[in-house]
């Protein structure tokens, strides 16, 4: 299932939280070989998740974590523009109506449908928060994943070739994006939205949006 959580509301979900930090650690230090800092706990984290971002995590029938991606409203700290301006020539994105996400993670094993679960909840973010655009850095193995979802965004930047090129993307939300991503999740509309409302209630998601 599906579960959108803020950073502070993760001490509620103790199993959820630490496998989440886990698995970050063993996808990108581990596999990816990526310049991360791991804690004593064995837990990947950075400064953007103490800015309290909104979570979109798939959690496992026993209470794991299968898979996560990482919101964060671009009118506050984020790391397309603290770090990766460059692969922009130097501009920013900052608005209201464009998020960034970030930390695409999977646990290992993990279904493929789980990544286009994962997609499936940036979705419904977009739709319930008003959000028309979302922005974010990949790596050059994302870009097969984005096409089999069925999800690939217009490219901003990119520095590198081959396995170590990295890019900054936007994608925009379409109504028919999120049919064509409930038939990969294998999940019906009406059971992600009935997700979606058991995090935010009857209140217009919008209207619960957190400053960065």
């Amino acid at each position: 299932m599906l579960r959108y959580l803020y950073g502070s509301q993760l001490d509620d979900y103790p199993k959820l939280a630490d496998t989440m930090f886990r698995d970050r650690a063993a996808q990108f230090r581990d596999r990816l070989k990526w310049d991360v800092a791991v804690d004593a706990q064995g837990y990947e984290r950075d400064e953007y998740d103490a800015q309290d971002p909104l979570y979109v995590i798939w959690q496992g029938p026993d209470g794991s974590h299968g898979g996560s991606m990482r919101f964060l409203p671009t009118m506050g700290p984020t790391m397309v523009n603290d770090h990766f301006s460059g692969l922009m020539d130097g501009d920013t994105v900052q608005s209201p109506y464009i998020w960034e996400s970030t930390r695409f993670c999977l646990s290992q094993g993990s279904a493929s449908r789980v990544a286009a679960a994962l997609v499936l909840g940036g979705i419904e973010i977009g739709r319930g928060f008003g959000i028309t655009q979302c922005v974010g850095v990949f790596d050059a193995r994302m870009v097969r994943i984005y096409r089999m979802i069925g999800s690939s965004p217009d490219i901003l930047g990119s520095s590198g070739t081959g396995a170590a090129k990295i890019s900054v993307g936007l994608w925009t939300f379409d109504p028919a994006d999120r049919v064509s991503v409930l038939t990969r999740a294998r999940i019906s509309s009406a059971l992600s939205e009935h997700w979606y409302a058991r995090a935010f209630g009857d209140r217009p998601a919008k209207l619960t949006a957190r400053a960065a």
